[in-house]
């Protein structure tokens, strides 16, 4: 008898045979990949990843043994052995990767064919006693290449397949050895039920909103958006000004359209946590805590409502692990990277992908460095896996062009140019050169007004300014979220009030931060910041026109970086060229000049693209190679927890003791900021910061924090990266 998972029980009674996990893998697997038509391969591949266990020295590990055994090689030569090689090396690259992760097909050296050709196995002959592999002489893969780029779609159709072996393995694992956690998924009500949840919750949102002009436009860009889900599932764009109610029509379209064609889930893909967190809390309004997963660094279910939190809590934790939840919200950074990854726990997820609504909110800001490869992925998942895509913003980009003919997207709503203006809100003036004096003394005129400039070196300079003429509000990233949040509330207090409110910040106050000033000041910057900055001015629409003042810095602290100074020249470009900067025209120019300055190479800096080209012929691809190389955020920060109220505190006091530190990672995020190696430095060489748990560092000294703009700056020698050490 051969085994492949023990219990306590040296009988081997209640032991999980190999057969049985080799054949529940298998269906498991064959299931998923039935999503686009791949079942048969997946099959196969369930039936071989785990046989070199039968391995009389796997066993013996089994049993006790303190012995290391390659157990996922074996399947890999057995496939290459019976199967001809464009099905063979796809079975090769998941059974070797289904622990450690895809490999890079390599040399005799190294990677892949160092494995399969070099490698010394024990004997696992004895599978063929108990496993019969599938003949799959009639199988072919049904998928055609995106803009002809071949290789790319066989490693897409690759990683797609890993994902169903590496989920259906793990899935059985957890079945065996944790059968409560097992219990638990798929605790998810129906699609069906969900859809009148939502179809009641409009029903009472709309009948009780005032007949004005505003509320009937946001009724009719809702009922285009169910009227539009009834087309074939593509690519399309949902083009809607802010406060048009894109978030609850685009669910609308996203139910409608599962609905009508037979589709799985819905994906709401967003730049920004904070709106993450205002969206996500939203749906669970509308459709419960169990049927909706945050997914993203931040998210601590602790915080939600809920009679059984610790079952909400382990249901939640076990969908973040392969996004089987009916409605799943995260960001750019973790979707895009999953696409990308090479990882079992990053790929396990995406075969979930399949059969799905995706929408992409705030569009405008997928990554530029990596925009090619990331609608390729997105192509993929329309013309092979029966997914649909909203591009889903109010400005724009031009993406058309990027995209083979047969995906340009179909606009959802009929006008967006007549909705445009039935939305507008702002005039944009551009008012030039302005000092940090010059632009003080226009802040200062006004008795509520936002200015958001580009450095938090100047945002702290323009904050000390005005802070000596009355009350001014600082924000940036060198205050912790807990603080900002304090502050973004103080705010909105003031300003509900009408009493006097000026808020100096940086770009991060354009994430989704629901705040309205009468006037805003914005430092030079592309068209896409700017119209978020406009999104900040008359929110509420209460004067017919806000002003939104857009200016150049002749501070050399005021200063972009390399790449805010090429969208804001783009953006100054537009702005001399259009009475409208935020027109839909304009827009559309701005992207066109961007994308044609960034260029092919620019908008997959790291050539990611080409690397599945090189060597398709030979089907060596670089899995591990493009794992590393897709990296949306550059990892140049380091992370240190502000001991900012009671709350932190007493997390940091737990911790202290805690057998399981990172437990502790979510709760503390709202009280961490990163900063730079160079600060990091300063702050060890001070002994400013003391190590809890092996892996949270933590400011020793509330002195070095300020409550007006967070971790000080040393003043003297100016630079951004220096602290002030007391």
């Amino acid at each position: 008898m051969y085994y492949a998972h023990s219990t306590d029980d040296p009988g081997k009674h209640d032991w999980q045979t190999l057969q049985e996990h080799l054949q529940n893998v298998a269906d498991i697997a064959s299931t998923f990949a039935g999503d686009f038509n791949a079942g048969e391969l997946a099959y196969a591949g369930g039936l071989l990843h785990d046989i070199g266990k039968y391995s009389p020295e796997f066993q013996r590990r089994l049993e006790g043994a303190a012995i290391r055994v390659d157990h996922s090689t074996a399947g890999a030569r057995e496939a290459r052995a019976l199967y001809p090689r464009h099905l063979s090396r796809v079975l090769e690259y998941i059974i070797t990767g289904h622990h450690g992760g895809l490999l890079d097909y390599g040399t005799s050296e190294s990677g892949l064919e160092e494995r399969l050709g070099n490698k010394f196995l024990p004997d696992y002959s004895a599978y063929r006693d108990e496993i019969a592999p599938p003949d799959l002489t009639g199988f072919r893969p049904r998928f055609q290449p995106v803009r002809n780029r071949l290789g790319f779609s066989i490693a897409f159709f690759t990683r797609m397949l890993y994902s169903c072996l590496v989920d259906a393995d793990s899935l059985d694992t957890e079945a065996f050895t944790d059968p409560n956690a097992s219990s638990i998924r798929g605790r998810y009500e129906s699609l069906e039920l969900l859809s009148r949840k939502f179809d009641d919750y409009m029903a009472g949102f709309l009948s009780s909103a005032d007949d004005t002009p505003i509320n009937r436009r946001r009724r009719e860009i809702y009922e285009q958006c169910r009227e539009m889900a009834a087309l074939p599932p593509q690519m399309f764009t949902l083009t809607v000004p802010t406060g048009g109610g894109k978030t609850l029509s685009s669910m609308a379209f996203a139910l409608e359209h599962l609905k009508q064609h037979g589709l799985k889930r819905i994906f709401y893909v967003i730049p920004y946590t904070s709106i993450i967190e205002q969206n996500a809390a939203k749906f669970r309004d509308v459709f419960g805590g169990r049927n909706v997963l945050e997914h993203h660094s931040n998210f601590d279910p602790k915080t939600l409502p809920s009679d059984d939190f610790d079952s909400l809590d382990h249901l939640l934790k076990l969908s973040a692990e392969n996004w089987d939840m009916p409605i799943v919200v995260t960001t750019n950074v973790q979707f895009f990277e999953s696409l990308f990854a090479n990882k079992r726990s990053r790929c396990r997820k995406i075969h979930n992908l399949a059969g799905s609504v995706i929408i992409l909110d705030e569009a405008q800001m997928l990554p530029t460095d990596y925009l090619k490869p990331c609608l390729q992925a997105l192509s993929e998942l329309v013309q092979n896996y029966g997914s649909t895509v909203v591009i889903c913003t109010a400005t724009q980009p031009k993406i058309g062009d990027l995209l083979d003919e047969s995906l340009r997207p179909t606009e959802i709503m009929r006008s967006p140019a007549n909705l445009y203006e039935a939305f507008r809100r702002v005039n944009v003036n551009d008012l030039g050169s302005l000092s940090d004096e010059e632009l003080s003394a226009r802040l200062q005129e006004h008795k509520q007004v936002l200015c958001i400039v580009n450095t938090r070196k100047h945002a702290q300079h323009l904050h000390d300014a005005l802070a000596e003429h009355g009350t001014c509000y600082h924000l940036s990233a060198r205050m912790c979220p807990v603080h900002r949040r304090k502050h973004l509330q103080e705010i909105k207090d003031l300003l509900k009030e009408g009493a006097d409110c000026r808020v100096v910040s940086t770009q991060l106050i354009e994430a989704g931060v629901d705040i309205d000033f009468p006037v805003v000041y914005r430092a030079a910057a592309g068209i896409d910041s700017i119209a978020q900055a406009a999104g900040r001015c008359n929110r509420e629409g209460k004067a017919e026109r806000g002003e939104v003042c857009v200016f150049r810095s002749t501070e050399h602290y005021g200063q972009a970086t390399s790449w805010q100074r090429l969208t804001a020249e783009i953006g100054r470009m537009v702005l001399d060229g259009h009475d409208d900067p935020l027109s839909l025209p304009a827009v559309e120019d701005y992207f066109q000049k961007l994308y044609s300055y960034k260029g092919d190479g620019g908008l997959d800096r790291k050539e990611i693209l080409p690397l599945f080209e090189k060597n398709c012929g030979s089907l060596a691809f670089p899995f591990e190679d493009v794992g590393w190389k897709f990296s949306i955020i550059d990892q140049g920060t380091k992370d240190i927890v502000i001991p900012y109220d009671d709350n932190a505190r007493s997390l940091l006091d737990e911790l202290r003791t805690s057998e399981t530190p990172w437990r502790y990672a979510r709760r503390l995020q709202g009280y961490t900021i990163a900063i730079y190696p160079n600060e990091f430095k300063d702050l060890e060489r001070a002994n400013g910061i003391d190590l809890f748990g092996d892996r949270f560092y933590v400011l020793n000294d509330i002195n070095k924090y300020s409550e007006e703009t967070g971790l000080i700056n040393r003043k003297d020698n100016g630079g951004e990266g220096s602290l002030l050490i007391i």
